[in-house]
């Protein structure tokens, strides 16, 4: 039963309400309940949205107030309470008024039978099952309202998701008995018959219709399949072919059980030019000027051209795109570029001519890829007749390789994937020309492990091999070094190294680095998490790893975060802490 004001108790609060201010400050506190029913009940509270009303008088206050018992009853019902008590009191306080509400929330209703099923042709379907196996309506739980409209509106979701575009609910019933404290759950989705993609018409005059088919996802005569349709949408867009693209299915025929799809594309702007600025504690201040022919020819292809500068990398890039098979996500390209890089103490010099061929395996994307370069570096100083030395070396490689990267899960896949499972096999040898015989292999991998709901484990690891009879002649730009924001935080970008005699980081054989972060969420889109990382490039696997710990802030945007770390050495005695930016892609 609930109890509201008595009438000597709305006698009394008609008086004291007489002499409240025009625009007295109203706080609600809601007592007797927590977490997701509190918070059910304040948005539903019509004295809670209009507590900050300006022009709040006495007398609209105090209907306001007289709402609240029905508010509750219909904010708690979903939960399985539909016997509240509810006592309220209004009083003044020193900044104008405070309203109490008082709930015991009574008995639960219990689910005493649940009746979910699917029938029809589609009803063996396996994202039908996932939907029965994962329902939440069970015999013994607490009945939960959207627990019921979650399940029914996931049966109609994957229905009309698969090409069941008749499915409907033959049965849709919530029956409670308030006075026995049971529910019954019953759903019955009669699936109809399934649809197929029927003909696809494209109007567009951007580039050849030929290629605009390979974005396609489907094939006529495929099983209707509403994803295919966004991935399809997703994958035009992301194209850069096209301004305004839309991709709509049509009436459906229920005769032939086909549905028709429409797709309308307008040309996009063929040229962009990019500038961009930023700082990070590995390359110091950093900038960026890009220009990017979008559609040279109506075959699509694209030609980029870039320059880059930091404190320890200076390129410019020529890269000329032809799309493959699956244009969304292949492509054949071809990529010039002149560089000037410093890792640890060496610093390279040199043209390399790339040409790669990008496909997807499954869920992985492989580059098969050739590297023509001509290189020089300052490969570290020795001593002649007693006195020091700058050395160099030349180098003419011819480089094959092979890489294979996951395919995150997104919509259309990536062309180009950043972080996830990724593993590289090169290497060169006399026979093609090249002055140097080697192989090397390079693995690295991150995961993003949820914990609970505001808590994410952090895993990060790389390792390097190198196979090459003599060390020397391992080319500059192809050793491994160790350190900065992406490596081992603590030390900077690529300070761990072996040495030379003279002291000079000249790069290692082999890389081994792994990290363990712990995030925590905070509101605001903030975080804060501590982590541990060990790592070294090295000459022998074996040899000792440096270590780190530390603290950081992150600031969380879409797709990206944003991170402020601070490390510091553990086997290193006497270093002083070291201060990290670090800018993060998160899938």
């Amino acid at each position: 039963m609930l109890l509201s004001h008595s009438r000597p108790f709305l006698l009394v609060a008609a008086l004291m309400l007489a002499t409240l201010p025009a625009s007295a400050d109203v706080a609600v506190r809601v007592e007797g309940v927590e977490g997701a029913l509190a918070d059910n009940v304040r948005a539903l509270l019509s004295v809670q949205r209009y507590a900050t009303t300006k022009d709040l008088d006495a007398e609209t206050l105090d209907r306001l107030v007289g709402r609240a018992e029905r508010e509750v009853r219909t904010a708690l019902k979903p939960f399985g309470h539909y016997e509240p008590e509810v006592t309220t009191e209004t009083r003044a306080v020193k900044a104008g008024w405070e309203v109490v509400l008082r709930i015991k929330p009574g008995p639960v209703v219990k689910l005493v039978e649940s009746r979910v099923e699917v029938a029809g042709p589609g009803k063996d379907e396996p994202f039908f099952r996932n939907v029965l196996s994962a329902s939440p309506l069970t015999a013994g739980k607490t009945l939960s309202h959207a627990d019921y409209e979650s399940v029914k509106g996931e049966l109609l979701r994957q229905a009309a998701a698969h090409g069941y575009l008749d499915a409907q609910l033959s049965s849709s019933q919530l029956l409670v008995d308030v006075a026995a404290h049971e529910a019954r759950a019953i759903l019955v989705l009669e699936t109809g018959e399934r649809y197929r993609f029927g003909a696809t018409r494209i109007t567009q005059d951007v580039v050849k219709p030929a290629l605009v088919e390979r974005f396609l996802r489907w094939r006529k005569g495929d099983w209707f399949d509403s994803v295919a349709l966004l991935r399809t949408q997703f994958a035009l867009d992301d194209s850069e072919y096209f301004g305004l693209v839309e991709v709509l299915p049509g009436d459906r025929d229920r005769e032939a059980r086909t549905v028709p799809v429409q797709i309308k594309a307008d040309a996009g702007d063929r040229y962009r030019w990019t500038i961009g600025a930023g700082y990070a504690t590995d390359t110091r201040f950093r900038g960026t000027l890009g220009f990017r022919n979008r559609r040279v020819n109506d075959s699509g292809h694209r030609l980029d051209a870039r320059v880059q500068y930091s404190e320890v990398e200076q390129t410019a890039t020529l890269t000329y795109t032809i799309p493959w098979d699956d244009p969304a996500l292949e492509k054949l390209s071809f990529r010039l570029e002149a560089e000037n890089t410093t890792n640890g103490d060496l610093e390279t010099s040199g043209v390399t001519l790339r040409s790669g061929l990008t496909q997807v395996r499954g869920n992985w994307q492989r580059v098969l890829f050739v590297e023509a370069s001509s290189t020089t570096s300052d490969t570290g100083t020795v001593a002649v007749l007693g006195e020091p030395s700058q050395t160099r070396s030349s180098d003419r490689l011819l480089v094959p390789g092979i890489s294979y990267a996951k395919l995150p899960p997104t919509i259309t896949g990536v062309a180009e994937v950043g972080r996830g499972l990724f593993a590289e096999l090169l290497g060169s040898t006399a026979a093609l020309g090249s002055n140097s015989n080697f192989l090397r292999l390079r693995v690295q991998d991150e995961r993003r492990i949820p914990l609970a709901r505001t808590w994410t484990l952090l895993l990060r690891g790389q390792l390097g091999l190198s196979a090459i009879s003599e060390f020397e002649e391992l080319p500059p730009d192809y050793r491994f070094f160790a350190g900065g924001d992406r490596s081992v935080r603590g030390y900077g970008l690529d300070e761990l190294s072996p040495v030379n005699s003279e002291g000079e980081r000249i790069g290692g054989r082999h890389l081994v680095v792994g990290s363990v972060e712990i995030e925590h969420d905070l509101p605001y889109k903030l975080a804060v998490a501590v982590f541990f990382d060990a790592g070294n490039a090295v000459n022998r696997l074996g040899d000792p790893l440096e270590y780190s710990a530390g603290v950081g802030i992150r600031f969380k945007l879409p797709f990206v975060s944003v991170g402020l770390d601070v490390a510091q050495s553990l086997s290193e005695s006497g270093r002083n802490p070291r201060l990290h930016l670090n800018v993060t892609p998160v899938f």
